[in-house]
Formats: structure tokens, C-alpha cells, sequence
């Protein structure tokens, strides 16, 4: 059994909320997404907090949505994609559990967010070079914070969600050598 949160960080598209619900059915954790926390909370989408309070509003939000979240204990908690811009939530994330980063290159983020209109930081002439841009910025700080890097791109969710698996058990009794680096093969009868 695994004993710890874990929680994951990584860019929009990377597949964390898809991939942490997987992975607190088949442990038998309770799973949260920040962002549907902060959503359900307020009683609108992330769009609307941005324009009306901004980023800055909603990073706000998001901290503490983060700090209270981060106190319960058996949870998959999977993070919107610039949690990791305050350095108080990679202090908490590092803390209060195994942090998974889920890294997926900038096209197939693209492939996954291209048609999702919830996102605000993607309504730019070239979503594209966005996602470029972000993933320069913010990838050094989920590296940061990470204790297991996984790289996703066309796998399913179920070989994706077994290798974060496998990775977290090694962990079992002890704490997780960090850094390290998975690339999952694609397994088409996964």
C-alpha cells in the first residue's frame, strides 16, 4: 500500500487530472484537481476568475486552495499547471508528499488543449507557442519539485498510470530517490 500523497505537477495537457483519477481508483485514494476545487468553490470556471481578477487573483486562489488541500492525507491531488509558479506550493507539494511530474512535449500538449476552451492562458493567436513558452519557464520548476519525472505522450492512461505506479512503489518504506526519469513506451493493448 502506498502511504503518502501524491501529487502531480506538470503543464496543462500533460494528462494530470486524467491519469490522478486513474490512479486513485486502483489505490484507493481520495482524489482532488485544485483547479475544480477553486471552480467549485467560487461557482464559476477558471476563465471567469481570470477576467475578473486576473492571473494574479486566481494564483492567490490557487495557493490556498493548494495549502489546504496538501493537509489531508490519502489523496491523488492533481495541480493546475502553474502551481508550481509559487514558491510556497513546490515548499508544500515537496513536503506533504511524492510529487510526479508529468511532462508531455509542447505538440501534444497542443493536440490535447486545441479544442478545450477553459483554458485563458491558451486565448492567443498561436496557442502553440504559448505552450512553448510556458513549458521554458515552468518546466525547470516542476523539475524543481519533482521526485519522479514521467514522460507521457500517446500512451494510455492505464500504461502511464502503472508506471507512476511501479515508480512510487520502489518508495515503499522509504523516500523516493528523486529525479528520477521514466519514459513510458507506448503499449497499444494497455
Amino acid at each position: 500500500m502506498l502511504n503518502f500523497n501524491i501529487f502531480l505537477v506538470g503543464p496543462m495537457g500533460s494528462g494530470k487530472t486524467t491519469i490522478g483519477r486513474y490512479l486513485a481508483r486502483i489505490t484507493g485514494k481520495n482524489f482532488y484537481d485544485s483547479d475544480r476545487e477553486i471552480e467549485s468553490r467560487t461557482g464559476v470556471s477558471i476563465p471567469v476568475i481570470f477576467e475578473i481578477e486576473g492571473e494574479s487573483g486566481f494564483r492567490q486562489r490557487e495557493c490556498k486552495i493548494i495549502a489546504e488541500l496538501v493537509q489531508l492525507n490519502n489523496i491523488v491531488l492533481a495541480t493546475g499547471g502553474g502551481a508550481v509558479l509559487a514558491a510556497e506550493n513546490r515548499r508544500e507539494l515537496s513536503q506533504r508528499g511524492i510529487v510526479v511530474y508529468l511532462y508531455a512535449p509542447p505538440k501534444q500538449l497542443y493536440r490535447r488543449t486545441s479544442h478545450d476552451n477553459n483554458r485563458p492562458l491558451l486565448r492567443t493567436g498561436n496557442p502553440l507557442e504559448r505552450l512553448k513558452c510556458l513549458l521554458k519557464e515552468r518546466d525547470p520548476l516542476y523539475r524543481e519539485v519533482a521526485d519522479v519525472i514521467i514522460k507521457t505522450g500517446k500512451q494510455p492512461v492505464k500504461a502511464v498510470a502503472n508506471e507512476v505506479l511501479r515508480q512510487l512503489r520502489q518508495y515503499k518504506g522509504g523516500a523516493p530517490q528523486r529525479k528520477s526519469f521514466v519514459h513510458v513506451k507506448s503499449n497499444k493493448g494497455a
